[in-house]
Formats: C-alpha cells, sequence, structure tokens
C-alpha cells in the first residue's frame, strides 16, 4: 500500500474509533479532547482531519444524529416531548422546536400528529379509496460491497454509516454508491438482536480488511418503492409494500433480505428531500 494510503487508512480508523464512541454515548456531550483521545490524535489536528474527512463538523455530526433519533422518537410516539428534547441535547422544548423545524420544516407535535412527512411518488386512489403507491418490478444487477455490521435497533445503524463514510473516504470511495441490507423482520426478532449491514459499492480491487467485509448485493428481481423523506419514517412503506402491495401482486417474496439503496446525499439536503429505493427481492 503506497505510503500516502496507509496514512489515510490510518486516519480512517482513528475516527472509526471517535465514532464509536460518540454512539455509544449519544446523551453525552463529549468534548474534542476525549474524542481526539479516543483517535489517539492532537485535540488541535483532530477536528481538522475529521471535517476534512467526514465532511461537517463534530458538532454538526452530533446534531445530525441526534436529529435523526428525535425523528424515531416521535414517530414511535413513547416519548413526551420535554424528554425528546433533552436526548437530542436541548435543555428546553422551545429551542428543541426551533432546531427540529430548521431541519425538518415542521414543528415536533406537527411531525408526530402528521407521522411524519416523507412522500411515495405516485399516489393513486384504487376503487375503494384504498391508497396505491407506486412500484416497479425490475432487475437488480448485483453489486459487490464493503460491509460494516450492525446489531441492534435498526435506527442505530446511522452511527455505522458514519464509521463506514471515514473508511470510505480514506480509499477515494465518498462518490460511490451506498446500501443497507436488513437481515431480519423487527416485528419477529428482539431489537438488541436485529442484524443489519452498511455498504458501500466497491470495485475488484478493494480487499476486506478488521474494519469491513467484501461480500455482494447479489442479482435478483426486486419490487422497488422510492420514499422521499427521512430515514427514520421508512418502517411505513415498508409496512405497506408488505402488507397492502404483495397480497394483491401475485408475487412470491424471494428467501432474502430486504434492501435499500440511498439516492443522494444526506449531508447535502434537508431530510425531506432524502431518497431511499426499497428493494423486495421477488422470486422468478
Amino acid at each position: 500500500m503506497p505510503p500516502r494510503s496507509a496514512t489515510l487508512t490510518s486516519y480512517a480508523d482513528r475516527l472509526g474509533r471517535a465514532l464509536r464512541l460518540m454512539a455509544a454515548r449519544p446523551d453525552e456531550e463529549l468534548s474534542i479532547e476525549r474524542l481526539a483521545e479516543a483517535a489517539a490524535l492532537s485535540p488541535f489536528h483532530f477536528h481538522r482531519v475529521w471535517t476534512a474527512m467526514m465532511g461537517e463538523t463534530v458538532a454538526e455530526t452530533r446534531r445530525r444524529i441526534r436529529m435523526q433519533r428525535a425523528a424515531a422518537d416521535l414517530l414511535r410516539g413513547r416519548l413526551p416531548l420535554p424528554q425528546v428534547a433533552r436526548r437530542a441535547g436541548y435543555s428546553g422544548v422551545a429551542a428543541f422546536g426551533r432546531a427540529f423545524r430548521a431541519a425538518h420544516g415542521v414543528a415536533p407535535a406537527t411531525y408526530r400528529a402528521r407521522g411524519g412527512i416523507g412522500v411515495l411518488p405516485g399516489v393513486t386512489r384504487s376503487e375503494g379509496e384504498d391508497v396505491m403507491y407506486e412500484v416497479a418490478i425490475r432487475p437488480f444487477a448485483g453489486v459487490r460491497v464493503a460491509a460494516m455490521r450492525h446489531v441492534g435497533d435498526y435506527q442505530g445503524i446511522d452511527a455505522v454509516f458514519d464509521r463506514l463514510m471515514a473508511w470510505a473516504s480514506a480509499r477515494g470511495l465518498a462518490g460511490a454508491r451506498w446500501f443497507g441490507v436488513y437481515h431480519d423482520d423487527p416485528a419477529a426478532v428482539p431489537v438488541a438482536k436485529l442484524r443489519s449491514d452498511a455498504c458501500v459499492a466497491v470495485g475488484p480491487d478493494v480487499v476486506g480488511d478488521d474494519a469491513v467485509t467484501i461480500t455482494e448485493i447479489p442479482a435478483c428481481r426486486a419490487a422497488v418503492l422510492v420514499f422521499k423523506g427521512p430515514y427514520a419514517e421508512l418502517e411505513r412503506p415498508y409496512r405497506w409494500l408488505y402488507g397492502a402491495w404483495l397480497p394483491r401482486s401475485g408475487e412470491e417474496p424471494a428467501d432474502r433480505p430486504c434492501f435499500e439503496e440511498y439516492l443522494n446525499e444526506p449531508r447535502d439536503l434537508p431530510p425531506s428531500e432524502w431518497l431511499t429505493a426499497l428493494h423486495l427481492p421477488l422470486r422468478g
């Protein structure tokens, strides 16, 4: 490995340690010094390295992770707003409300009442006024990927994607295609045991290491539904795909997990503009 590539890889590994610490303690205001210590970097240089490789500051990373968790908390409807605000790092509901509105375009209470802000393109009405969404059945060519495993609540995979981004950035892969593979049904498997993989497409020259496993999302025929909105809201289109579309489609699901392809860069756009292609592999 050329010296420059080895140096970039080393920095990515160090940032990965800091990201693990941040993910393990999302409610703590970890200092730059503590994160730098985890990364074995000087505090002076640490933030510059983080910003260059992650494309955002430490504060922006922390805020993004907490806002995505707050959106999930609101949709699940179990926590009162003051507690959601505290988990997002705000001492009061008013300050949290302003920050949430800036990120999502609506107040937290409105977001909860509406069940989110995401949309499914191609909405029509069938006889009986059932909502029907646009689903395309098309071939998926298959793709070789570097994967990082996550075990636990699917919402927690965001932190794994952050680590994978640092790994990919060190190898010049930040502009590649990004996927998530979800192996278990949250309704049937305990949350603590849910398995998922954060994945980035790689070429034949990329090899696995201690951080990633090289694998493949195999070619298949799939039902594809494109969702526009926050990742925290993806449970809703999945429910519709399985509960409404599949029973009426005449199709049978293949014995393979669903996977998602993320079609635009979430750091560049508000959550209302994020595009995700949900893939349900089919038999035949």
